[in-house]
């Protein structure tokens, strides 16, 4: 989804108010709100495979997850934002009595376009590191296998792990999840198929 700046600066009480009421959804950060484009059919069912998997390991524990309309509040820098998928063991803890932007994941993946690929990776990731509760981060390609799964460690440093064989399983251990790589690619055409066909 990419992102285009929208209005002059406004505070984060300002953009909650807007954004209650608007029919489409915007990040926030520094006064500017940014308009979230649409999403491809490949990202939303890769996106709804992952909610799938994890949400059915998740139940009867004291774990959620939850798709992109749950927005994420970065605290330590202000950023506001949409993850694809978030999910967290702890009791949630929400920025108002609105509940409607969660303060503690434990798990944030991004689902990369094009648009949004070097964004998803760079900026945002710096923000995302800045949340003491995340443990999990992961970038999911939509137009080929291809997962990026980063890590937190003990001394504060991200450990990467690379996967991209659809035969292939991934851990999250944060959440005590596995996914396997056909169920998150489940049902999704990659357009080297489509142009091969």
């Amino acid at each position: 989804m990419s992102a285009q700046p929208q209005v002059a600066y406004l505070t984060p009480e300002e953009y909650l108010a807007i954004e209650r009421q608007a029919q489409y959804k915007s990040e926030y950060f520094d006064g500017e709100i940014f308009a979230m484009s649409g999403a491809s059919p490949e990202h939303n069912q890769i996106a709804a495979n992952i909610l799938a998997e994890i949400h059915t390991q998740l139940k009867k524990r004291p774990c959620r997850v939850f798709m992109s309309d749950m927005r994420v509040k970065v605290s330590p820098t202000g950023l506001y934002t949409y993850p694809d998928v978030v999910a967290f063991c702890d009791p949630p803890r929400f920025d108002d009595k609105q509940k409607d932007t969660l303060l503690n994941p434990l798990v944030i993946i991004e689902v990369l376009s094009d648009s949004t690929e070097a964004y998803d990776r760079g900026k945002k990731f710096q923000h995302y590191r800045t949340l003491e509760s995340l443990q999990e981060y992961l970038l999911i390609a939509q137009d080929k296998c291809q997962i990026e799964h980063y890590i937190r460690q003990a001394n504060n440093q991200w450990l990467l792990l690379e996967i991209n064989e659809l035969e292939a399983t991934m851990d999250l251990p944060s959440i005590k999840c596995s996914l396997a790589l056909s169920d998150i690619y489940d049902k999704v055409e990659f357009k080297t198929e489509k142009a091969q066909s």
